[in-house]
């Protein structure tokens, strides 16, 4: 899930924390430089009063563990479940696995340039057609993505899509005389992926969703001045959002959409921005990725020269019929995605949760070639290579790719264990290259950026909240942290640690700020701890 504090329907009752003790000489379980100690004096914090932890560190150089806390419980996991979706996505497909998002015609081209027939784009599962590519390759990102309101990469997010229509105009197709069409029986329009709301497909164009830029007007009472990309008349925002005093606290009330004849739609957009502040950014999932798509594209197709009929309805497409023309001689345009690598950086370095919710499906529909049931079919495919993996799926529950279900439950040893997993892989490095990095980049870039572990943690973060009514208040159910330190003298540790049921302020920042911020202090008490103390703790010696 997302690991900047968000709210989600739900709570669950509060545990009581549970206090750590040792059976050993008090002289040494007091040492100031013990790793125990260190994550004590956290977990004492007030704050925690009432909180849950679930902590475990192991030792990949000898192979024991050196601390551990509740680890064969289960605890509510947040997003660092992207680190088995995203996991076994590489493990099946490959870190130079590519996604070829095709365009066919379904009928000849004249001497004239004019198509008897359909184009028809078909949709792969590429999550990445978009501005995330860069000329060398690789996928870029911000911090904070622009699904959770960040800010938009710079560029334009249809390159990939203008580029086909590009390629499209070069075969010398200058009229269609059928119909523009996407394909994505992959993985048709479904649900919404929990964190964002975003509609789940297997088109994806710019993770399905507008990026606004808001700035407020000249003078209270003002409408706010609004940019939005890509420009595209598929959506149509009605701005009634006002500049409020300075002093006040910004506001956006969910967005309200209505759907056009045509399938286009608009949006009413109310609330209030203050007076000075600076832009501020923000986003819209589009209700179908599908019409979306096929909208830019004809939009893309217009622009590069081509002339096509106004849009048809394109819900009777036949594509089980229709696919008989896609073959290498109907093909007029391909965009090839950079490799698997770049996108499983992309999903773990900012918790992308469309990517991630898309991985069992695509689990489903790639590896297991089951377009029918493709989610039941890539958890399928994913508990075979946990099993493989000869892991205790005893300490393990998942119901989602990104973190977002209230199934998803696992024990930090299990956690651990996966980890300790994966650096017995060819491919392991990708997966390592993956993780924020502490006080450096993706979401832990704000985390404990001038402590002596920043730097050597590379892990992945979740957190899951939900609304406390009752109380006015955030109920943190799940914040979670789980990856590897490189400690000061070269040792290296997988480790997993979460605090479940944390109440804190309605405050956007809270989740990071108190418990994002305990966790990453957690790991990085590790970096510099006296190990050797911990691993008697940890046995009870």
């Amino acid at each position: 899930m997302k690991n900047k504090s968000r709210v989600q329907p739900l709570s669950r009752a509060l545990f009581f924390l549970i206090l750590f003790s040792l059976s050993i000489p008090q002289a040494r379980a007091q040492s100031e430089t013990s790793l125990a100690q260190r994550i004590q004096k956290v977990m004492t914090r007030p704050e925690f009063a009432h909180a849950n932890f679930g902590i475990e560190f192991y030792s990949l150089d000898t192979g024991k563990v050196i601390y551990a806390l509740n680890a064969d419980k289960l605890f509510v996991p947040a997003s660092t479940t992207k680190i088995l979706t995203e996991g076994t996505l590489l493990a099946k497909l490959g870190a130079d696995y590519r996604f070829h998002t095709r365009v066919y015609r379904t009928g000849p081209i004249n001497s004239k340039g004019k198509l008897k027939g359909d184009l028809i784009l078909v949709a792969s599962g590429d999550p990445n057609l978009s501005n995330r590519i860069q000329p060398d390759g690789t996928l870029a990102f911000v911090d904070q993505d622009h699904s959770y309101q960040g800010p938009a990469l710079p560029g334009d997010p249809l390159l990939v899509i203008k580029q086909l229509a590009k390629d499209v105009a070069a075969k010398e197709i200058r009229k269609i005389e059928g119909r523009v069409l996407i394909d994505a029986t992959l993985f048709p329009d479904g649900p919404r992926e929990g964190g964002t709301e975003v509609v789940m497909s297997s088109i994806m164009i710019n993770d399905n969703v507008i990026d606004l830029l808001a700035k407020p007007g000249a003078k209270v009472g003002d409408p706010i001045v609004l940019d939005s990309s890509p420009q595209t008349s598929y959506i149509r925002i009605v701005n009634r959002v006002l500049t409020s005093p300075a002093d006040s606290k910004p506001s956006l009330e969910p967005p309200v959409f209505s759907a056009n004849p045509d399938g286009s739609v608009a949006v009413t957009l109310s609330g209030n921005l203050p007076l000075g502040i600076a832009s501020q950014p923000a986003s819209i999932a589009v209700p179908s990725p599908t019409k979306f798509a096929e909208t830019v594209f004809r939009e893309a197709l217009v622009a590069a020269g081509v002339q096509i009929k106004p849009m048809a309805n394109s819900a009777s497409a036949d594509f089980s019929s229709a696919a008989r023309s896609y073959t290498p001689e109907n093909q007029v345009a391909e965009h090839v995605s950079p490799p698997l690598s770049e996108e499983i950086k992309i999903t773990l370095k900012v918790s992308q949760n469309l990517h991630a919710g898309m991985g069992p499906y695509l689990l489903g529909t790639l590896v297991a070639k089951d377009t029918k049931a493709p989610l039941d079919a890539g958890f399928k495919v994913e508990r075979e290579f946990l099993q493989s993996a000869k892991l205790d799926l005893s300490g393990a529950a998942q119901g989602d790719g990104a973190g977002g279900d209230w199934a998803d439950l696992f024990s930090p040893d299990f956690m651990v264990h996966y980890l300790t997993y994966w650096t017995t892989r060819p491919d392991y490095q990708v997966f390592f290259k993956a993780l924020p990095i502490l006080g450096k980049d993706g979401t832990l870039a704000k985390i404990q950026t001038s402590s002596p572990g920043a730097g050597h943690v590379h892990a992945k973060t979740g957190t899951f909240g939900s609304e406390d009514r009752l109380n006015g208040k955030l109920m943190l159910n799940g914040k979670g942290l789980a990856g590897y330190v490189i400690t000061k003298d070269g040792k290296k540790l997988a480790f997993a640690a979460y605090v479940n049921h944390l109440s804190l302020a309605p405050d956007s920042d809270a989740a990071q700020q108190v418990a994002g911020q305990a966790l990453g202090e957690i790991a990085a008490a590790a970096y510099d701890a006296d190990l050797s103390i911990s691993a008697s703790a940890a046995s009870g010696e």
